[in-house]
């Protein structure tokens, strides 16, 4: 291929990117700039210029989905596949390496992954195992602990146990859980990238042998990486290889779990010789939008800098509306995404509810479920999350690994084969008292004949059942094995007699399984070893994906954060008040609140060709009712690109912040009161009457309060007093 065809369909800036010599690279990469393209580019010229070969080239991304793509992409671009390019997540890659290293790692060869709902199940049994109470030691906490440890490099021998009660029993569930892990030959998510880096750090050897082959490691969405994956990343690197960092830290926001925007903020004084590279034209949206998306994220001090660009026209102003209260919210974002739909050519799936909080998600579905428009909302059950999906993948998991004790718990007694608690109780016991797998437990217990006859029979023909679909895992063919074991153990047939109406929906899942196990096993590369092994793997981390389905026909309802990556023509950035956006538990922390403005920057950006803005003068949330003051984010935009949409269709320029717009009709007064009059509210104080709108029910009153500035109120519900005017003696 000749360079120039690799470098003409390229902006300026990314042909700079894209050709650069080796060396250590940060890629400031704006929303919609087009890093994708960069990276897949940067990879072909590697290739195709420098004559780097395939298996030269080491390329993270944060999603399998983004791997998948990039791969595609990247073969298709050079017309001959990449098998020895090792492209993947994190989490995929140091599972890769260490299938390799298995022995090297003191792991079991058949280890499986635990994904965060076999985690937390595994996390419960311990908490069982130990008596204690999961109302005082919760589970999710518990689980977070253990993952934040993990995440910082600490296993339990290196936690300080002399802190406090509390930390040392945390320490000790934390110690309990990894023998338990262990003793089943499990590893979680957390594990793969820390056993990884402890394997890198113990065997200078293995270590050479990945630094002298990974010339060139790409990294994706590098403003997300955790202290663990960087550190994973700058030991493979080592002195001679070159890092190219692909990021942009105005989109870091995720460091509720972890992610480090420090990472690549400091990048330049970890590698001192880096070149850097903006990419600052966007291809995604207006003018107005990417205006005001800079104004608001200027406010962030700490930030590397980057200013947004498009050669598109500016577009629609941004249009933003003061609800009465979240009902009428809602009902106003359903009645613009109807007009839209119906008036003005948009599909439903091109427009977007995006939210902060989960809880904001209900009136939406309700207004949307009454107008009869389709919606999904994003983040539901993806295929491998499914409980019948996870039942079969749980036998596979079984028959890999019988001492897998989470497999082993959840489907000894599915379908129903009359082991039930009691018997289930005395096979822990065993195994707690032995310190062995439950599969090992009931072994002993057949054998010494310690189990009551009905219950021992059922487990003995469990254990049979086993032990034969066993013997059929040997079959290299995935699917023939995944096919049989369904019907052996009688899946099927559960599910087809089940009465919750879902039934042909399981059974068509199960059928997709196995089509699923036929697909992968012909993308399997031949070093990828043992294909039931491999694919177990992949399920649980395709379960752990943050993104990747297809967002189906309807309009798409989601959180801020599970927008990240996502592009719609027409966006609603809903519930903009202070205590919701910025959260109150983040907006008095300087650090907390620069990641929310990302947040609303990463929601801003999500817009193609219109922006909507939305928040309530009082709110119902949690059980209460508040009145919240607009959020601060409203103020940072520049008034001359907002647009304020009234009830009636009105629009008008003005402030967001301040409550005072431009010249337009106001009625001169409604229900009795008039403009200019002075009134009293029983939470807001005196106030003057400013403007009215509407009539009966809908009738609103805006009034100016001294302590809270302007607030619009639906006149029935405003509880509104005059105030006497004495005239002056």
């Amino acid at each position: 291929m000749d360079a120039s065809l690799i470098l003409d369909p390229l902006n300026d800036a990314q042909r700079t990117a894209v050709s650069a010599q080796a060396g250590n690279l940060l890629i400031l990469a704006g929303a919609g700039s087009g890093k994708t393209r960069v990276l897949v580019h940067r990879v072909a010229w590697l290739i195709q210029v420098e004559r780097v070969p395939a298996w030269g080239v080491l390329a993270v991304t944060f999603t399998n989905k983004a791997a998948r793509e990039m791969r595609r992409r990247i073969e298709e671009m050079l017309g001959i596949p990449i098998g020895g390019m090792w492209v993947g997540t994190f989490h995929g890659l140091a599972h890769r390496f260490l299938r390799a290293h298995w022995q090297d790692a003191g792991l079991s060869q058949q280890f499986q992954i635990l994904d965060a709902d076999d985690q937390f199940r595994l996390v419960k049994r311990v908490l069982k195992a130990m008596e204690l109470d999961e109302a005082r030691w919760p589970p999710r906490q518990i689980q977070g602990f253990i993952n934040k440890q993990k995440d910082a490099g600490l296993r339990p021998q290196h936690l300080d146990t002399g802190v406090d009660f509390f930390t040392e029993k945390m320490i000790g569930i934390y110690r309990e859980y990894e023998s338990a892990r262990a003793r089943g030959g499990l590893l979680d998510f957390a594990d793969l990238l820390l056993c990884s880096l402890e394997l890198l750090r113990t065997r200078p050897d293995i270590l050479q042998h990945y630094q002298r082959r990974f010339q060139h490691i790409l990294i994706d969405e590098f403003q997300d990486t955790n202290a663990i994956q960087y550190a994973w990343l700058r030991l493979i690197a080592g002195q001679e290889g070159s890092l190219f960092a692909v990021g942009d830290d105005d989109q870091s926001i995720y460091g509720w779990r972890g992610a480090r925007v420090e990472n690549i903020q400091s990048f330049q004084q970890d590698y001192p010789d880096t070149q850097v590279v903006r990419l600052e034209q966007n291809y995604r949206s207006t003018g107005n939008i990417l205006t005001a998306a800079n104004a608001l994220i200027a406010n962030n001090p700490s930030r590397l800098g980057k200013n947004l660009w498009t050669e598109d026209s500016d577009g629609e102003p941004i249009r933003r509306y003061a609800a009465f209260n979240e009902v009428d919210e809602a009902r106003f974002v359903v009645e613009r995404i109807r007009h839209f739909v119906e008036h003005e050519g948009y599909r439903r799936d091109e427009c977007a509810i995006l939210y902060r909080t989960t809880a904001q998600s209900r009136l939406f579905e309700e207004s949307l479920l009454q107008a009869r428009i389709p919606y999904r909302v994003y983040g539901g059950l993806r295929f491998f999350e499914r409980a019948e999906i996870r039942d079969a993948l749980a036998y596979l998991r079984l028959v890999g690994n019988p001492d897998d004790d989470g497999a082993f718990e959840r489907v000894v007694n599915t379908p129903t084969r009359g082991i039930g608690e009691r018997t289930l109780e005395l096979l822990r016991g065993r195994a707690r008292q032995s310190g062995i797998s439950l599969w090992q437990a009931a072994l002993d217990l057949i054998e010494a004949g310690e189990l009551p006859p009905r219950a021992g029979g059922a487990i003995q023909r469990f254990v049979a059942l086993i032990r034969e679909q066993g013997r059929s895992s040997l079959d290299p063919d995935l699917a023939g094995i995944t096919r049989r074991l369904i019907e052996a153990v009688g899946l099927a047939e559960f599910y087809r007699k089940n009465k919750d109406g879902k039934g042909q929906d399981r059974i068509e899942n199960l059928d997709q399984l196995v089509d699923t196990a036929a697909r992968f096993e012909l993308e399997l590369e031949d070093e990828e070893g043992d294909p039931l092994g491999t694919f177990l793997a992949h399920a649980a981390l395709e379960a752990g994906e943050t993104q990747g389905e297809d967002l189906g026909d309807g309009v798409q309802l989601m959180t801020l954060h599970s927008a990240k990556g996502l592009e719609f023509p027409l966006v609603f950035l809903v519930g903009l008040e202070e205590g919701l956006f910025p959260h109150s538990l983040s907006a008095e922390d300087p650090v907390r609140l620069e990641e929310e403005r990302r947040l609303c920057y990463v929601g801003m950006t999500r817009a193609m060709q219109q922006l909507f803005v939305t928040h309530a003068e009082s709110r119902r949330l949690y059980g209460r009712e508040e009145y919240p003051s607009p959020s601060r984010f409203l103020s940072e935009f520049p008034p001359s690109l907002i647009e304020e949409v009234r009830g009636g269709g009105i629009a008008r320029r003005g402030n967001p912040a301040t409550g005072v717009w431009g010249s337009g009709s106001v009625g001169s007064g409604i229900e009795g009161f008039r403009l200019g009059q002075r009134v009293r509210h029983p939470k807001f104080g005196e106030g003057v009457v400013l403007r009215s709108e509407g009539e009966g029910s809908s009738a609103r009153i805006q009034v100016n309060f001294a302590g809270v500035g302007a607030k619009w109120l639906v006149l029935t519900y405003a509880r509104l007093e005059p105030v006497s005017e004495h005239p002056r003696t």
